[in-house]
């Protein structure tokens, strides 16, 4: 292959030949396939054959990350697919990495996807935050936190802990919920601080009632007061949302026309 167009792509060990082809032949096809465009990134769910697929397609990065992600860091592709590898040897829940694949022109990143099986699931913790009203809403918020805290104990700092990124499906033989965490490659490995561990839930919701329940549950598990540990998590909380509706502001006035 020439070094105008270059394809990269890493299958997981249990991929056959087989799957393999077919996998491969999906990305070739890929925008013949409905999905859902987001303003960065495109996902398509891919029932072919008895493959029942999640694929994303990463925005073309700009041309600094194209830089980068060529030589200095991983692809979001490639991060997402080794931290899913990450997670599951940890024991914690994500949609089963198949592959990810990485194309550049020029010796520079150009498209890249993950790809890994579709997961049904019940609803994703943002159900909770827009429904208090919604069926053992306190049992799964309870269940959410001990899995949050299972999370800190291993060292896995989930940047991208939000609202749409744990799905939740319940558990008919254990009558228990399993979270399973989705868009991954945003991640740190590390010994968590009280501090790490308290600003891991600012972006999960604004509902202080929320946090009082979540800072509850934490409280019996890390040993801390639970007053101490609800008056970090809301400061933190507090100071997200003040970001987050600050640059929603800003944007509305830089594109007044839309």
């Amino acid at each position: 292959m020439s070094i105008r167009n270059k394809e990269h792509k890493v299958f997981n060990k249990d991929q056959t030949a087989t799957s393999i082809k077919i996998i491969s032949g999906v990305i070739k096809d890929f925008d013949t396939f409905d999905g859902e465009k987001g303003s960065r990134n495109t996902i398509k769910k891919i029932t072919i054959e008895n493959f029942s697929l999640n694929v994303k397609s990463f925005k073309i990065p700009h041309l600094i990350n194209r830089i980068a992600y060529s030589f200095f860091r991983k692809s979001k592709a490639h991060r997402s697919f080794e931290y899913a590898e990450i997670l599951i040897n940890n024991g914690i829940n994500t949609p089963k990495p198949i592959a990810y694949f990485e194309f550049s022109n020029f010796n520079f990143l150009n498209k890249s996807f993950y790809i890994s099986n579709q997961l049904d699931y019940d609803i994703t913790y943002r159900e909770l935050v827009n429904n208090k009203d919604y069926p053992n809403f306190d049992i799964i918020l309870r269940e959410f936190t001990r899995f949050t805290f299972d999370l800190h104990e291993k060292g896995i700092n989930f940047l991208d802990h939000s609202p749409g990124n744990t799905l939740i499906k319940r558990n008919e033989s254990t009558k228990k919920y399993d979270f399973y965490l989705v868009d991954l490659n945003r991640m740190k490995f590390h010994q968590m601080s009280f501090k790490d561990r308290m600003k891991n839930f600012s972006k999960l919701t604004p509902r202080k009632e929320m946090v009082e329940v979540m800072a509850n549950e934490y409280a019996k598990l890390f040993g801390e007061s639970e007053k101490k540990i609800f008056n970090q998590m809301w400061l933190f909380t507090e100071e997200f949302q003040k970001k987050y509706h600050k640059k929603i502001a800003a944007k509305k006035k830089i594109f007044f026309w839309k």
